[in-house]
């Protein structure tokens, strides 16, 4: 278990600040990096931490971690050489943004659950300089689809926009599943694009509103789908066969082994 004191976690931080002072004027890589050119790989590095996470992987969410908060103080660094800031106006600025967001903690205002922080919070937001002029301004453009349906979903429903009974929400789902059905008999494939959407947003949130994380749920079973086909592929090898020589019937049947294997191994 860890145990290092809070001098020696400030102790670590300076050690790292110095060594990439250290770097930045001393290794060929290190010292032409810019803000576009570290923005591909910080994206890689993200998505690295999220797999350690879905992997629930301690030692490679210390890793990952690791190299996610390289590319923070990295981006400190150098707005720090163009004189804009440092890593202290970045602590300082979230330190700040952190006690005026709870304002139930630092402040007078009263939240005893967590439903009651969030709808607080987006007005709070609103109310800071330089902060979202609307709900869903502060929602990333170039977020994952299915990320961003859970995140509209939430800011909106964090301003009361949202189901009075959760259980209603099946009836969405049914009524868009219909709708889907109904442009596919149709034939028009722009409108069934758009119903597949429609359909594919309530599904999001019917699971925002049973606490399930769409994304989490979807990588899961990404996983799951990866590991029974490649046990098709491995089977089948094995036997000598390509997949595309084999009959659906027959890889039904080495997909329904994976199936057992997974369940004895769950």
């Amino acid at each position: 278990m860890p145990n290092n004191s809070r001098e020696q976690k400030l102790e670590a931080f300076g050690r790292l600040l110095d060594v990439l002072d250290t770097l930045r004027v001393r290794c060929p890589w290190d010292s032409v990096q810019t803000n576009e050119s570290l923005r591909p790989n910080t994206i890689e590095e993200t998505m690295e931490l999220a797999d350690a996470i879905m992997a629930d992987d301690s030692d490679m969410i210390r890793k990952e971690l690791g190299d996610v908060l390289l590319h923070v103080i990295f981006y400190a660094k150098i707005g720090d050489e163009k004189g804009q800031f440092d890593i202290a106006d970045v602590c300082q600025a979230l330190t700040d943004k952190l006690i005026y967001r709870h304002p139930h903690i630092y402040g007078n205002q009263h939240a005893e659950t967590k439903e009651e922080v969030l709808q607080n919070w987006e007005v709070i937001k609103m109310k800071e300089k330089g902060g979202n002029k609307t709900i869903l301004s502060g929602v990333p453009r170039s977020l994952p689809s299915l990320i961003k349906a859970e995140r509209v979903q939430e800011k909106a429903a964090n301003v009361g926009f949202d189901w009075e009974k959760k259980e209603d929400v099946w009836d969405k789902v049914r009524e868009e599943l219909a709708e889907v059905e109904s442009e596919m008999r149709r034939g028009d494939t722009v409108d069934l694009e758009k119903e597949f959407g429609d359909l594919l947003f309530s599904i999001v949130n019917a699971a925002r509103l049973y606490g399930v994380r769409p994304d989490n749920a979807l990588e899961r079973t990404n996983r799951k789908f990866i590991a029974r086909f490649n046990h098709i592929e491995r089977r089948a090898a094995e036997q000598g066969r390509h997949l595309n020589e084999m009959t659906l019937a027959e890889m039904d049947e080495l997909w329904n082994e994976a199936k057992n294997l997974n369940a004895t191994n769950d």
